[in-house]
C-alpha cells in the first residue's frame, strides 16, 4: 500500500480550530487508512480531535497530510478538498 502525501494551505478565516477541526477529524475517520497531519513542526493523528487542535494551525498555515493504507489516495484528496472548500465557510 503506497503512502500518499499532499500539502495544502489553510485559507479559511479561523484556521483549524473548533468547527473546522471537527469536520477535518470526521472526514479522516471515514477512511481505513492511517492519516497524520503536520503543521508548525508538530504531527497529529488526523482522527483525534484533541491532537488536531493542538497543532495550533491558523489561517495561512501549511498542512502536510500523509495517509498510508488501502484508501490513502481518497483520504488525502477528501481532506485536501475540505480545506480548499474552506470547511464550508463563506469567504
Amino acid at each position: 500500500m503506497p503512502t500518499v502525501e499532499r500539502t495544502v494551505t489553510l485559507i479559511n478565516k479561523v484556521g483549524l480550530h473548533a468547527r473546522p477541526a471537527t469536520a477535518f477529524v470526521q472526514t479522516a475517520a471515514r477512511f481505513a487508512s492511517s492519516i497524520t497531519v503536520e503543521c508548525n513542526g508538530r504531527t497529529a493523528d488526523a482522527k483525534r480531535i484533541v491532537k488536531v487542535l493542538q497543532l495550533g494551525a491558523e489561517r495561512g498555515a501549511q498542512l502536510h497530510i500523509v495517509a498510508d493504507g488501502p484508501d490513502a489516495e481518497a483520504a488525502v484528496d477528501a481532506l485536501r478538498q475540505l480545506v480548499l472548500d474552506r470547511f464550508g465557510e463563506p469567504e
